[in-house]
């Protein structure tokens, strides 16, 4: 739980045209080679995708167990894992490991969002016991019970895609440690749905980040909370 309580806060908030979930890059060292990839985001199939707080080995291990279980629904019938039954199994797999003597929890909390034909878009977190609970809007990690608070204070039921990624980079340049919000400090993706009625997931870039910062006059917090 300390792992997590230390990671980079992740926020997620369901809109009624798609998940948003924006996520924090701790930068523990000025020596460390930044990372091109993602580190906060991860696609687990075509419809759900999650944001992680807490140790990154982890993660990985139940992010491949995931994608794996969707897989395999997917060969065996022939259409998309739902989301919460996909949610379900991977925390089963994480309660197993409070069962039993010599093993420790997945020192890991997710975030899920994604869609699916019988509940539309969804989002989900789950801790390391196991358990799990649908949100309409959430955060993990690092000063998450602050988060939480501005959330439940901001946000609004009719919420579209853009006013949620508004929202999310509000509350997390409310909430980081950090002195300034720049797109090298973040990440953020969303799911949504295409005009031809797929499913889609996409990673913002880091020039787009840059620009919706500078567009929600998010860039620099500590002049908005002096």
């Amino acid at each position: 739980m300390e792992a997590i309580g230390n990671a980079g806060t992740a926020i997620g908030i369901l809109s009624k045209d798609g998940v948003v979930l924006v996520g924090e890059k701790k930068v523990t060292s000025k020596l460390l080679q930044t990372s091109t990839s993602t580190e906060k985001m991860y696609k687990i199939d075509d419809h759900v995708a999650c944001a992680v707080a807490g140790i990154m080995s982890d993660a990985n291990i139940l992010i491949n167990t995931a994608r794996v279980q969707a897989q395999r629904y997917t060969y065996a019938y022939q259409e998309p894992m739902p989301v919460e039954q996909l949610v379900q199994s991977l925390c089963d797999t994480k309660q197993g490991y409070t069962q039993f003597g010599g093993l420790r929890p997945f020192g890991v909390s997710f975030l899920f969002a994604g869609w699916d034909k019988n509940f539309g878009f969804q989002l989900y977190t789950s801790d390391p016991s196991g358990n799990y609970g649908g949100w309409k809007a959430a955060a993990i990690g690092a000063n998450n019970q602050a988060a939480q608070s501005i959330l439940k204070q901001d946000y609004k039921d009719d919420i579209t895609r853009e006013e949620a990624v508004q929202l999310a980079l509000k509350v997390l340049s409310k909430t980081m440690d950090s002195t300034s919000l720049t797109s090298e400090k973040l990440e953020l993706a969303e799911v949504f749905l295409s005009p031809s009625g797929k499913v889609k997931y996409q990673v913002c870039s880091p020039e787009n980040l840059t620009k919706l910062l500078v567009k929600f006059g998010v860039t620099q917090p500590a002049a908005d909370t002096a």
